[in-house]
């Protein structure tokens, strides 16, 4: 009787071992889960920043959102029009801006949130430019911001101004059409907008102002962008316009009651 009592003593694991194992397995499962899901993360990240998408999935892509209205090889239809030829810079102009696809027919196509990703537009554009090559995407120097902003400026005046406004605010045009403000536009979508005239803006090709001049043109628009108004308050920056009903509601305004103030006083 005494020697079973020894052996079962002896036998007896104490109650903490059974906590004890069961914490080191959860310990070793999480360790090993974290480590897989690391390497299955890092996996994944590296497939995606080596992936790209070509030119056969623009061609894919433009035939799946474009072709209702621009054709299944860009010969376009009643409802849009060809695309031979305005090249990809054109093309990421349009879908970049949001302006593209064009949800109604209108005036003008709005500007409204892009609906592709920047990888998409590209792999588009490109498919667009190798079907039928047009302008192209100009070299970082033109958009740096380097340019003559003087002489930017002068151009943009004579040449620019009477749509968009001299502060590059924008302004109305005829029958609902207006020139969008240009303060927050991208170095990138100015130039295109030089070279391919979209909307009811005129092409200003070499001819009419150089690579160089615009630039210039770039560079003051982009000082205007980064600078605030050096004349105090802008009001819009619309001008007369806005400056006159200033004067009129606040300067003559407090004149008036200065006048009812004094006569009151006097008498």
């Amino acid at each position: 009787m005494a020697s079973k009592t020894a052996r079962r003593q002896a036998g007896r694991r104490s109650k903490w071992a059974a906590a004890a194992l069961i914490g080191i397995g959860l310990l070793v499962t999480g360790g090993v889960y974290a480590g897989a899901s690391a390497a299955m993360a890092a996996s994944d990240t590296s497939t995606t920043a080596t992936s790209s998408l070509t030119v056969e999935d623009g061609k894919k892509l433009f035939q799946a959102n474009c072709a209702t209205c621009h054709g299944l090889n860009l010969e376009g239809t009643n409802d849009g029009p060809s695309l031979y030829g305005v090249g990809e810079l054109s093309v990421e102009f349009q879908m970049a801006t949001g302006r593209m696809p064009l949800q109604m027919q209108g005036p003008q196509a709005p500007i409204k949130p892009v609906q592709f990703t920047q990888e998409q537009i590209e792999a588009i554009a490109a498919w667009v430019q190798e079907t039928s090559p047009g302008p192209s995407y100009p070299s970082d120097e033109i958009l740096d911001g380097g340019g003559d902003v003087a002489e930017g400026a002068e151009l943009f005046r004579i040449n620019c101004a009477m749509c968009h406004n001299v502060a590059a605010a924008g302004g109305a045009l005829t029958e609902g059409k207006y020139a969008p403000a240009l303060t927050e536009t991208s170095p990138l979508h100015i130039y295109a907008a030089m070279v391919t005239g979209p909307q009811n803006m005129p092409v200003f090709n070499d001819m009419t102002l150089t690579t160089e001049e615009k630039r210039n043109i770039i560079s003051s628009l982009m000082w205007i962008q980064e600078n605030e108004s050096a004349g105090g308050f802008s009001l819009g920056s619309l001008g007369p316009v806005s400056e006159g009903l200033f004067i009129w509601i606040f300067g003559i305004g407090s004149l008036i009651g200065l006048t009812v103030w004094i006569t009151a006083k006097s008498n």
